[in-house]
């Protein structure tokens, strides 16, 4: 099911896959307004729907946005609350990018409706279009969302030193059964790649707002440092290096790790039931 910008793949596994940043579609009459056209994809969570894309075969369900997350970041609150209070982060209409480079030109910002009328297109259905595949698979029994995520290895900005390779996020504990932290984290720990668990990225948006394991509702985050499957540039990037192309040769280790966690994240909704 697709609706030009909003991709659903219905599979018949208790596992619904959130991919919010992957999308690089601007509408021309936004994209006029920002500073520059790389500037406004800079922060992509780039070739993560590819990544992942083995998923169907596990039977996962996958709900993907097309729309740059500098239009609309479908993973932030949309009342404005910080997700992080005291570090810094972008909001739902971002006009910066992770390195503190202004996306819009002066006085192009969006205004407050503006914002109201970007949620109403975007937010909004993307996470009906959310809700609705995990109540038809919840009606079967516990489900697991799990929202996938990608980001450089070094953003000085927004944290210190180098990424662990990957890094989960229950919102401390609070958006999934343990057991199922535990089975991602094993899975994870067997790539012998480095790990931390609610280090940086706790969990956005999405998995605090649904995460509700007393109701069957499993929801983690998996924010992956992109060394793991495309070229990382050591210091700061540019257009001329960003973002490098995807690299089946390096990813194809990544992909066999991933399908080991969403294995687990199947078996565990399953034996849950």
């Amino acid at each position: 099911m697709t609706d030009d910008w909003l991709t659903v793949v219905e599979g018949s596994a208790p596992l619904v896959i959130g991919l919010p940043h992957t999308g690089t579609e601007i509408p021309e009459a936004i994209l006029a307004r920002m500073a520059s056209p790389w500037l406004a994809r800079k922060d992509a969570d780039w070739w993560v729907d590819r990544l992942y894309d083995f998923a169907v075969d596990l039977g996962a369900t996958l709900v993907r946005t097309a729309v740059s997350r500098s239009v609309i970041d479908v993973n932030r609150d949309p009342s404005g609350v910080s997700l992080y209070p005291g570090m810094t982060t972008t909001g739902l209409c971002p006009t910066e990018t992770f390195d503190g480079e202004p996306l819009y030109r002066p006085g192009q910002t969006p205004d407050e409706a503006e914002i109201a009328e970007r949620r109403a297109t975007w937010f909004d259905p993307y996470h009906a279009a959310l809700q609705a595949q995990i109540d038809r698979l919840g009606s079967r029994g516990p489900v697991v969302l799990y929202d996938a995520h990608s980001i450089r290895s070094v953003v000085p900005r927004l944290f210190d030193g180098e990424l662990p390779q990957f890094n989960i996020g229950d919102n401390g504990g609070v958006t999934c059964a343990p057991e199922l932290t535990r089975a991602v984290e094993a899975a994870c720990a067997a790539s012998g790649d480095s790990l931390v668990v609610n280090g940086r990225f706790k969990g956005g948006w999405t998995t605090r707002h649904y995460g509700r394991p007393e109701t069957g509702v499993h929801a983690i985050q998996m924010e992956l440092a992109d060394r793991g499957y495309m070229l990382d540039p050591a210091g700061a990037v540019s257009p001329d290096n960003w973002p490098s192309p995807y690299d089946p040769q390096r990813a194809e280790p990544m992909r066999a790790h991933l399908r080991r966690v969403l294995a687990a994240c199947i078996v565990f909704a399953q034996s849950s039931r």
